[in-house]
């Protein structure tokens, strides 16, 4: 009998480890995930992410709670995945474009965003554009441009800050116009945005803050840097319309710690896809003018690798330091 009881136990010794696995997988996710929006709340990021993350846990069968951790420009949410959180799952948060660029702007690199995330999807971004105060003699892009080029030097745009998305994109535009404009950095789009209808400055190149005063008939808009014209403001051309293959959006998506389980990832991608296209979502972007900019998980990798190239040859154009 103990003779015959070997061949037994041995089978069992040798599929015990092959059944261990199986009783240690356990379903993604089994609890609460949080996600970092690294703003206040109220704003138009908050407010998508928001929906984004209630929308998304009935899908995953859990809460997706928001944290907010303001401060750092915007980036201690990805200071946090990246030195501290682990790669379950359970803790993403908002990437953007301060990410991407900060390593580039500071002596000591805190990150390297193309190595040191797991980049999971891509869902919006922001309207931006150019305007003017509206009784002023700047009535199209082209005399803008004509401005520009008779007045050397004499062009002042204001912006939300130093090193911000529209900033960059506004040296880019005026070198391709041939133009030289001086930048007047704000500390918000909408000080930008009065300025410009006080006339401290010639124009503002931001996100909508512009919005309400173009409707209130104080300021006018000349273009908007959308792939198409924006539903609320019909008349305002594109770039691409005036001539410039660009389209500026400063697009964001959600990331986790690097070295996430690519089952993981292709988990949250689909909930948060699926949230992101959802009627709910969209009436949020919205009320915030923010355009769709989805990519997958691929996509959304090889953007911010090619983003972070971007960013690194404007940097050194530009000398931009903030330490």
């Amino acid at each position: 009998m103990h003779r015959r009881s070997l061949p037994a136990l041995a089978a069992g010794l040798v599929l015990a480890p092959l059944a261990a696995p199986a009783l240690a997988q356990e379903k993604f996710p089994d609890r609460p995930l949080r996600l970092i929006v690294p703003w206040p709340p109220g704003g138009s990021a908050d407010a998508q992410l928001r929906s984004l993350a209630e929308i998304a846990g009935r899908a995953l069968g859990q809460n997706v709670l928001v944290e907010n951790r303001p401060g750092a420009s915007g980036t201690l949410g990805a200071q946090y995945m990246a030195t501290q959180a682990r790669p379950d799952g359970y803790t993403l948060g908002q990437m953007h474009l301060s990410v991407v660029r900060r390593q580039f702007l500071v002596r000591t690199p805190p990150w390297d965003v193309v190595r040191d995330f797991t980049h999971i999807i891509g869902l919006t971004g922001w309207l931006f554009g150019v305007a003017v105060k509206a009784d002023g003699p700047l009535r199209s892009w082209a005399d803008f441009v004509a401005y520009g080029r008779a007045n050397k030097g004499r062009l002042t745009y204001a912006t939300s800050g130093i090193a911000t998305s529209n900033h960059l994109a506004m040296e880019e535009l005026m070198a391709k116009e041939g133009v030289e404009a001086v930048h007047v950095p704000y500390r918000a789009a909408n000080e930008a945005a009065v300025a410009v209808a006080s006339g401290e400055v010639m124009c503002v190149a931001d996100a909508s803050s512009w919005g309400p005063l173009v409707e209130g008939g104080q300021l006018r808009l000349l273009c908007v840097w959308t792939a198409e014209r924006s539903p609320r403001f019909p008349t305002a051309p594109t770039l691409k319309e005036l001539g410039h293959d660009m389209v500026v959006t400063s697009p964001y998506g959600v990331s986790g710690p690097k070295g996430m389980d690519p089952g993981v990832v292709r988990v949250l991608h689909d909930a948060m896809k699926a949230a992101l296209f959802s009627d709910a979502n969209k009436t949020v972007r919205g009320q915030f003018d923010m355009p769709l900019e989805y990519y997958d998980t691929a996509a959304y990798q090889d953007f911010i690798a090619r983003r972070a190239a971007y960013e690194q040859a404007m940097a050194q154009k530009l000398n931009l330091r903030i330490d």
